[in-house]
Order: C-alpha cells, then sequence, then structure tokens
C-alpha cells in the first residue's frame, strides 16, 4: 500500500517576484578576553536524569577552551563538552571546578 503523495509546496508561490530566502548569518566574531576579565556564572541542568553542570560563559578561542576542558576534565575525573561558549560537565561539580578555575585567573559573579 501506499502511505501517500509528497506535499508539493510550489503551489501559488513565485519566488521570482521579489521574494527570497533568507540565509544563516553568522554571528559576529567573539571577542577575546585575558581571564581576569571574565564573570564566569555556574547552572545546574538535568539531562536524561543526569546532572550536568554548566559554566560561562567564556570568551576565549576555541582550541585554548578545548585545551582548558581538557585539563579540567583529567582533574575532575569526568567527561564534559566545550558548545556555544559554555563548558558542560558530567555530574554536580561547582565545589571541585570553582577552585580550579580561580587557579587558572577566572572570577566569577557575585
Amino acid at each position: 500500500m501506499s502511505r501517500g503523495k509528497k506535499l508539493n509546496l510550489s503551489i501559488g508561490a513565485s519566488f521570482e517576484e521579489g521574494w527570497s530566502l533568507e540565509k544563516d548569518q553568522k554571528p559576529q566574531k567573539q571577542t577575546v578576553l585575558e581571564p581576569q576579565k571574565h564573570r564566569l556564572v555556574f547552572k545546574k541542568e538535568k539531562r536524561r536524569g543526569k546532572v550536568v553542570t554548566l559554566v560561562g560563559e567564556f570568551f576565549i578561542e576555541k582550541k585554548e577552551a578545548q585545551k582548558l576542558l581538557k585539563t579540567l576534565k583529567t582533574s575532575l575525573a569526568c567527561g564534559g563538552s566545550f558548545k556555544e561558549g559554555w563548558m558542560e560537565f558530567q555530574g554536580e561539580v561547582q565545589e571541585r571546578l570553582r577552585p580550579l578555575l580561580i587557579e587558572k585567573g577566572y572570577k566569577y559573579k557575585s
């Protein structure tokens, strides 16, 4: 049995009359800051029943962020990733993470 026909969206539409598709604009490049000028924030989320600790927002180059993330993950013995300026760590690691980042020169919002 056939499941049906695909929907034809071109019925009655003409893109030649001044209509155009919007292209995804890349976000502007972030400014790179020294660790002393960062004001980091901690957040906790639950994903699939597990706790994830978010810290950020980091304004550093991606290579530097990956290097920092790798050293922090080995120190904390947990997994994590770097997405859109935020570092995500598996588990509730805020108490152990804060002194490590202060040692690297980062500051926090009160």
